[in-house]
């Protein structure tokens, strides 16, 4: 009887609210209310006639997932725990523990503590995998267990946690948590300032605004602005950050989609805190959204120049949408389009193939553009540096290893090998490498390439089809083939898995600060980046001033 009264209210107000979406549209109205009717009375019928018991909140989130699905990903229906984290990444204020949490394959393990915070002051590392919170148990808990870690400030939280095998208990005092969007910023050399800028919430602009004005008070003379493994964020925050470098009312990104009220033109809005400061941008093919609308910006504007490797090319704007229930839909509106008029957006998600996936131009049918100065720049999906830098792109087998946690569970261990390293930087030779090798082996971590992927599920239809014993011998062949030629591509990429590996362990001694000092003194980007800088003759050159 609770199931019948229970689909009986749930009906109505869920065929109510897809009524009221559908009679916002002018265009197509009929046809919408058509399809809504029909979904509306195959729902009712399902529910009420189905031979097992349903559960109609599943229903309508695989359905309305389903739907989305068919667009692009960037098209999401968000749940009340996931409208809660969109506003954590707009805002960077929480009240949590203070660290990078993934769960992952039924386990919350800790990837990194920021200093100074909760996890930090209990004694959490890196690795360390929580298996109960309070008096849940993590292997029991199927939804995000990491939202278990938020809530009043000062509230205490008893944890579980393992740590190299060995349980532990500890208890943690939640706390005011701020996600700083630039978490470092500092001088390479007595005239060159580097800036980091990891995200665009709503402190973007203000942080990097403050970071640059303290880094030309202690003298910086040049700035180098790293955006690499940044995936954007607000586009309010991308027009303010380029505002710091060009003039007031200059456009920096327009929008276009086939509703015209979503076509719009932003432009700078502030008086800029310095036109004339010679600018390098370094962006990476992670580098996306807000951050290839501000490399894109000023690059067109000639007003810096563009070093690493092409950015990844996320030019889909979305708009988030509050629906009932504390819900809300982010949908994709329009595209982003450079001054120049390039389109940022890579994946055409209108125009699939036979395997339903989205089309990418090719390299051939690229159009070229014209920046300010006549410099000649080309769309295809991301920003093309003024100076490519090849190392600056992942590898297929560095982007395995960072995937199947090879560089990270080593780095766990090597910290627990060597735990009084301090601030000392470890020299990872030759031999550290041959350990990292064998450790890859005697954990058996796959790398998972795409290419095993595929050949693994061909297998795995094959024995579904009932003819994998025809062709198991050349399957083993094959895959013996295929990971010969994984581990053969670890030597080939030796020294850029060296550095990763590197990364990843100072940053278990000294956290990000520690890291980025580092890495501001021995990274190839920067490197190249601070050599055009400190040559004005090349700088000149590239933006032909």
């Amino acid at each position: 009887m609770m199931c019948f009264i229970k689909k009986r209210y749930i009906l109505p107000v869920v065929a109510s609210a897809f009524l009221f979406i559908g009679s916002s549209f002018k265009d197509d109205f009929f046809e919408i209310a058509k399809q809504i009717e029909i979904f509306t009375t195959l729902f009712k019928e399902l529910n009420m006639n189905y031979v097992d018991e349903t559960n109609p909140g599943e229903l309508m989130d695989t359905a309305i997932k389903g739907m989305l699905a068919s667009l692009d990903p960037y098209t999401v229906y968000f749940n009340e725990q996931d409208v809660l984290k969109f506003k954590i990444n707009n805002t960077g204020e929480y009240t949590g523990i203070g660290a990078l949490i993934t769960q992952k394959s039924g386990k919350l393990i800790l990837r990194e503590v920021y200093k100074d915070f909760p996890a930090d002051k209990a004694g959490f590392k890196a690795g360390d995998e929580i298996v109960q919170i309070g008096d849940v148990a993590i292997a029991d808990f199927k939804d995000d267990a990491s939202q278990l870690l938020k809530g009043a400030k000062n509230t205490k939280i008893a944890i579980k946690f393992l740590r190299q095998g060995k349980m532990n208990t500890t208890e943690i005092i939640l706390d005011e948590v701020e996600i700083k969007s630039v978490p470092f910023y500092a001088k390479i050399d007595d005239k060159t300032g580097y800036i980091v800028l990891s995200r665009f919430n709503r402190k973007a602009s203000n942080e990097t605004k403050e970071a640059l004005l303290e880094l030309k008070k202690q003298g910086a003379s040049q700035i180098i602005l790293d955006l690499r493994n940044n995936p954007g964020g607000l586009l309010n925050e991308a027009i303010n950050i380029c505002n710091l470098f060009v003039p007031k009312n200059e456009v920096i990104v327009t929008t276009k989609s086939i509703n015209e009220k979503h076509n719009n033109t932003y432009k700078t809005s502030f008086d800029p805190v310095d036109l004339e400061i010679p600018l390098v941008i370094i962006v990476n093919d992670k580098s996306a959204s807000a951050s290839e609308i501000v490399s894109g910006a000023l690059q067109d504007l000639d007003r810096a120049v563009i070093v690493g490797s092409r950015s990844f090319g996320k030019g889909l704007v979305q708009k988030p949408i509050d629906l009932t229930y504390n819900t809300q839909l982010k949908v994709t509106i329009s595209r982003y389009f450079t001054p120049s008029g390039r389109c940022i957006q890579a994946l055409d998600y209108a125009h699939k193939d036979k395997n339903g996936l989205a089309v990418r131009t090719q390299e051939a049918n690229y159009n070229s553009f014209k920046t300010r100065k006549g410099r000649t720049v080309y769309d295809g999906g991301g920003i093309l540096p003024d100076v490519p830098m090849p190392e600056s792109k992942t590898s297929v087998i560095a982007n395995a290893l960072l995937k199947n946690d090879g560089i990270f569970n080593y780095a766990t261990k090597y910290y627990y090998k060597n735990p009084n390293l301090g601030n000392q930087i470890p020299n990872f030779n030759s031999a550290d490498f041959q350990d990292f090798k064998q450790f890859l082996k005697a954990q058996k971590i796959s790398f998972d390439t795409e290419t095993e992927e595929s050949l693994k599920s061909t297998l795995a239809i094959a024995q579904k089809e009932g003819i994998d014993g025809a062709i198991i011998n050349e399957y083993k062949q094959m895959l013996a083939a295929v990971q010969k030629s994984e581990e053969s591509q670890l030597d080939n990429n030796q020294e850029e898995i060296k550095n990763l590996i590197l990364e990843e362990i100072i940053k278990r001694y000294q956290y990000q600060e520690g890291f980025y000092s580092y890495y501001m003194k021995s990274n190839s980007e920067i490197k190249k980046a601070v050599s055009i800088l400190d040559d004005t003759a090349t700088y000149s050159k590239i933006l032909k001033l």
